[in-house]
């Protein structure tokens, strides 16, 4: 098993022995992996993975389960598997990303939010906290409401564009089947980001085409540069197009046909 984790990683951390006087050492780890994609926790193998042991496993084993249970609110779903490597007594614990976010350790009066960024488990910004108290209430930012009234912008685009892929018409039942709006008539986020205004002041994009590989040289930084603000699908035709206008086509002709050969794939 352990000749298969090449290093310490987003969803897997190396702990020589069991701390229980300073146990915030792993379980911050707990609460990462609870908020996050899941991941194992091993005891007993050093951080180059030689596999170290522990003395005993059982009591062990029990003290794990009981520090989380006290210290990581809401509980996460863990998993305890003893295991042998090399002669050595070792113990992993597989958490499984949680569905309640966001998990907190809680002690000396503080309660505190982990994830993963890359192989360390740090503080969950404010942010993440938010994105992580949404996922806990089964939603997302994209389906909170808003005061905005439909009735008050316009959806030509979103419609035409449907319209074109589809073949179909876009409701006025479409809305609420695709969380755009509420029964009443109340836009969520997602809604307006579709409108045709620019009701959203983030929804916007900046292209640039950079001179070289590099940005800056001693000529000019930049051969293009435009903004873009407006609805996803404005900002989607338009950063495309940007791409198409400052990339080049070459093309190789075959028997029959001939094979289109761009800078950058349109599906990328």
């Amino acid at each position: 098993m352990i000749e298969q984790l090449i290093a310490e990683a987003t969803e897997c951390d190396f702990k020589v022995a069991l701390e229980t006087k300073k146990p915030k050492s792993w379980l911050k780890s707990v609460s990462a992996f609870s908020n996050g994609i899941g991941g194992t926790l091993f005891f007993g193998i050093s951080d180059d993975r030689e596999p170290i042991g522990l003395s005993d496993v059982q009591s062990d084993a029990e003290a794990i389960s009981r520090l989380i249970k006290e210290r990581i609110t809401p509980l996460p779903q863990f998993n305890l598997k003893p295991f042998v490597e090399d002669n050595k007594n070792l113990l992993a614990i597989e958490i499984s990303s949680g569905r309640s976010t966001p998990y907190y350790y809680k002690a000396d009066g503080v309660m505190e939010a982990y994830v993963r960024v890359g192989n360390e488990s740090v503080i969950a910004p404010d942010y993440i906290v938010n994105e992580l108290i949404l996922k806990g209430t089964n939603q997302s930012f994209d389906t909170l409401l808003t005061d905005a009234l439909k009735k008050d912008y316009s959806f030509t685009l979103l419609e035409a564009t449907y319209l074109e892929r589809t073949g179909l018409h876009f409701e006025p039942s479409d809305y609420i089947s695709f969380g755009l709006a509420d029964k009443n008539g109340f836009l969520t986020n997602a809604g307006k980001l579709m409108a045709d205004q620019h009701i959203v002041y983030n929804s916007r994009i900046f292209c640039t085409r950079w001179n070289g590989l590099e940005k800056g040289s001693i000529f000019d930084d930049a051969l293009d540069d435009k903004e873009y603000e407006g609805n996803l699908i404005y900002l989607l035709k338009n950063a495309t197009d940007f791409i198409k206008n400052n990339s080049k086509v070459r093309f190789a002709k075959e028997a029959q046909y001939r094979v289109d050969k761009p800078d950058y794939a349109e599906r990328a």
